[in-house]
């Protein structure tokens, strides 16, 4: 049986490399991958990827110079107010995951309002994620579940798997069936760690900005092939 890699997350990396090595600053390698975006997203249906999951910027990548973290910022904010009608046209469903409380007010207003304008589309759902952290996601959501605790509003001994991802940023996506690494490094860098418990991985060499829609179809279709037992033998 073919496997459907219904949701498909992305680590978008290589950005800065693929600048560096044509002799450029970093932020035009970050405004080349931006680009690359869309053609992935417009690749999807073909495929029937129907979620698509993307990693903008991590809750390190702060430690980044002030050029290059100021740099991506004003990218975002142009990657909104350029895409939106293209996304609302396309079908495209907008919803960012991540801690909000370190982007400036502008930014956080342009995601409030993408989300808002996108909510009704569902030919594609996209979630990208800024200033988003494994970790950070999974303390964020133990907090918030113990707040419910100390208010009686949840018993601590009802509290599962499944309860506790309801409180992750991610309560309303599936588990990513596949995700892809680009640039040839193999880790995962604190991207989706409860979520991706059962996801297949795939580490590809292609720096970001030179990812084709045809790699990714392609990387799909190798998708399909895979033997997926979640820890049971098959019958």
């Amino acid at each position: 049986m073919t496997q459907v890699a219904e949701h498909v997350a992305i680590i978008m990396d290589g950005n800065g490399r693929w600048a560096q090595r044509r002799g450029r600053p970093r932020l035009v390698g970050h405004h080349a991958g931006a680009k690359r975006v869309r053609e992935i997203v417009q690749a999807c249906p073909e495929v029937r990827v129907k979620y698509l999951t993307v990693f903008a910027f991590s809750t390190e990548n702060w430690k980044r110079t002030q050029v290059e973290v100021s740099g991506l910022m004003r990218l975002f904010k142009r990657y909104i107010r350029r895409e939106t009608q293209a996304l609302i046209d396309e079908g495209v469903r907008v919803r960012f995951i991540g801690d909000r409380i370190k982007l400036d007010d502008t930014l956080v207003q342009l995601m409030d309002e993408l989300e808002l304008v996108t909510s009704g589309n569902s030919t594609i759902h996209l979630t990208i994620a800024l200033n988003y952290g494994g970790r950070d996601e999974v303390t964020r959501a133990a907090q918030r579940m113990a707040r419910e605790v100390e208010a009686g509003k949840l018993a601590a001994q009802s509290v599962t798997a499944e309860v506790l991802a309801s409180f992750l940023d991610t309560h309303f996506l599936p588990d990513p069936d596949l995700v892809i690494r680009t640039s040839g490094e193999a880790r995962i860098s604190n991207f989706l760690l409860w979520q991706s418990a059962y996801a297949e991985y795939e580490f590809v060499e292609t720096l970001w900005p030179d990812f084709t829609a045809l790699q990714f179809t392609q990387l799909i279709s190798r998708f399909g092939t895979r033997d997926r037992r979640y820890g049971a033998l098959t019958a």
